[in-house]
C-alpha cells in the first residue's frame, strides 16, 4: 500500500481502517522539528496505525500567513519516510470545521492525538465524540521548537 494517498483516495481504505487501532493527527508539518518528531512518537504510541491528515500549501498561505518552505508533496514524503507514520493524507483546502468532520467520519480513529494548547481542542473534541473516538493530549507545547522560530532564526541568518 502506498501511505500517501490524497482525500479522495481515503473512503477505499474506510473499511481496513475500521481493523485498526487509528490514531488520527493533523498539521502543516512544514519544517520538521524535534517537537514534531515527539508529538508523532508519542502519538503513535496510543494505536497501532497512525494517520496524518497533512495540511495544503492554501491552508499555510491563508491561515498561518506565509509561503511554506516545502511543498505539500514534499512535506508527505519527509513524514512518510517515518517509521511510526503509516498513512499521510494530503488534504484538499477546507473551508469549514464541517470538512474536517467529513474526514474524522471516514477515518472513524479511535483516538485523535493533539497537543496541549491545541487551538482546536473544542472542534476536534466533539467531531471525537461524535464517531465515538477519544481525544487524547500526547505532548505539551514545546515552544522552543516552531517552524515560525526555525523560519524566523533562518532569516535573520
Amino acid at each position: 500500500m502506498n501511505n500517501i494517498i490524497n482525500f479522495q483516495q481515503l473512503k477505499k481504505l474506510s473499511l481496513y481502517l475500521q481493523q485498526k487501532k487509528t490514531v488520527l493527527v493533523g498539521g502543516c508539518f512544514d519544517v520538521i522539528h524535534y517537537g514534531h518528531l515527539q508529538f508523532l512518537k508519542k502519538a503513535k504510541n496510543e494505536g497501532d496505525f497512525l494517520i496524518v491528515a497533512l495540511e495544503s500549501d492554501m491552508f499555510i498561505k491563508k491561515k498561518k500567513k506565509r509561503t511554506p518552505f516545502h511543498n505539500q508533496r514534499q512535506r508527505a514524503q519527509i513524514l512518510s519516510s517515518f517509521s511510526m507514520v503509516d498513512l499521510v493524507v494530503l488534504l484538499p483546502f477546507f473551508e469549514n470545521n464541517e470538512d474536517y468532520f467529513n474526514l474524522v467520519k471516514i477515518i472513524k480513529p479511535k483516538v485523535i492525538a493533539i497537543t496541549k494548547g491545541d487551538l482546536q481542542i473544542k472542534n476536534k473534541k466533539d467531531q471525537a465524540e461524535k464517531v465515538g473516538a477519544v481525544l487524547k493530549v500526547v505532548t505539551p507545547l514545546l515552544k522552543n521548537f516552531s517552524t515560525t522560530k526555525i523560519i524566523n532564526n533562518y532569516k535573520i541568518l
